[in-house]
């Protein structure tokens, strides 16, 4: 037989309601006076007539639920969470309860369990901003951005973690760890990616010196306008991808939320891991952890993907590319260092010729006459003037990201005028005071 719990707030419902039934009350007073709406109070009406007293009041569960946690299984999450999951949030928490420790209970009786016992203070919740759409297929926006941070607590520099993610599948293919966000990284991601996925159709990032040439003020913007390409706006020209620099990094908003989940999982999934080097660190991340993070936040959408034409050659477009004239003895100079260009079938002589000089990450160079290599070369490892480009180019893109909630207010000293606020207007009344009385004589 089921229990039934009756209380002194049930039997005041039972009287007013009764009084409604017997038409001494009216629905909407009945309202009033038990706090609930004009339609409950219907409901409710509707029930007594049909099924008496009984009608109104709450049942006992026949049984305790089917997965109540057991006192033994709240000692070994507890003991799970102090000891081996301190720093992870309650999702992650969760996960790890559900793949390694099986124990499959919802984030919210974990969530109770850990408030319960103190290991967990619950926060406001936060305001959701209107987001972007999706595009309708993969392959035509792909967000790229660099994250530095400390990854690995053994390690004291800050590295740069470089990863691009399609807008429409939210996929990461490919991220990768580097000591400084330079151009041949980021050209390196870039590569890869192409190489993994396809050639895609637009490219959106910030403003970085290596991705465009943004200079405000000065001579040379007013006279002109319009900027030389970066080697990224070319490389990307050659494959006909387009490149859209965003104002703020709120408008990368995809990369920008997954950037926050990698500085969170990613570090305790580090940590768990034992990794120590960065080396370790990028073998776990393309072997271990994009491949979870992608089996589990990726959507699925019709591809737009390009396979990769057969005359591009990746290396000599993901490169340092530059115009040159050949010289009347078929040389041309590049970072200081010369070059001689051999005769070929293509030309006898390439004098006064247009070339252009493709210099790899590895100080490779090639020499190109219409798209052909026509010579080979090895730039020297003590090039001075490449040692003081690579120094611009470290400090255009040296970027520190400041977290505003760590600022600290100034706080003026005990003995400073804003801290005497009452007198030092008191002083100023009685300057007044003085004037107005000797005015008055």
């Amino acid at each position: 037989m089921q229990k039934l719990i009756v209380t002194m707030k049930d039997v005041q419902r039972y009287k007013v309601l009764k009084d409604v039934i017997e038409k001494r009350l009216k629905g909407i007073d009945a309202s009033q006076i038990l706090g609930l709406s004009p339609v409950h109070i219907s409901r409710l009406k509707a029930k007594l007539l049909k099924c008496g007293f009984e009608g109104i009041l709450r049942k006992l569960p026949p049984s305790p639920p089917n997965k109540k946690i057991s006192d033994n299984e709240i000692e070994e999450i507890l003991k799970l969470r102090k000891e081996l999951y301190y720093d992870f949030n309650i999702m992650h928490f969760t996960d790890k309860l559900h793949q390694i420790h099986k124990l499959p209970y919802c984030y919210e009786s974990i969530r109770r369990i850990l408030i319960r016992y103190n290991l967990h203070s619950p926060k406001k919740k936060r305001i959701i901003h209107r987001q972007r759409r999706r595009m309708p297929r993969a392959g035509m926006l792909v967000q790229m951005d660099s994250s530095q941070h400390f990854w690995l607590p053994l390690i004291e520099d800050k590295w740069w973690l470089i990863a691009m993610i399609d807008d429409a599948t939210n996929e990461v293919p490919y991220a990768r760890f580097f000591p400084k966000d330079t151009l041949f990284a980021n050209m390196h991601v870039i590569r890869r990616f192409i190489e993994i996925k396809g050639v895609f159709m637009a490219l959106y990032v910030d403003k970085a010196s290596h991705f465009k040439t943004t200079r405000h003020g000065g001579i040379h913007y007013n006279v002109s306008q319009e900027q030389e390409e970066t080697q990224i706006e070319r490389a990307l020209n050659e494959l006909g991808i387009n490149i859209i620099p965003a104002n703020s990094p709120q408008a990368k908003g995809r990369i920008e939320v997954t950037f926050r989940l990698f500085q969170d999982r990613l570090i305790k999934e580090m940590r768990l891991a034992g990794i120590k080097n960065y080396e370790q660190a990028n073998k776990f991340l393309l072997e271990e952890f994009l491949p979870w993070y992608n089996a589990r936040y990726t959507h699925q959408a019709e591809s737009s993907y390009m396979p990769l034409p057969k005359d591009k050659n990746l290396d000599l477009i993901f490169c340092i590319k530059k115009e040159r004239i050949v010289n009347f003895d078929n040389t041309i100079q590049i970072y200081g260092q010369i070059i001689q260009i051999p005769p070929n079938d293509i030309r006898l002589s390439f004098a006064k010729a247009v070339v252009k000089v493709c210099l790899l990450e590895d100080k490779r160079i090639f020499v190109l006459y219409k798209g052909k290599v026509i010579a080979e070369s090895k730039l020297s490892k003590n090039n001075k003037a490449l040692k003081k480009d690579k120094e611009i180019e470290e400090f255009l893109s040296s970027r520190e990201y400041i977290n505003i909630g760590q600022r600290r207010a100034h706080k003026p000293a005990e003995n400073h005028p804003w801290r005497k606020p009452f007198l030092f207007g008191r002083a100023i009344q009685k300057l007044t005071f003085q004037n107005s009385k000797k005015l008055t004589y």
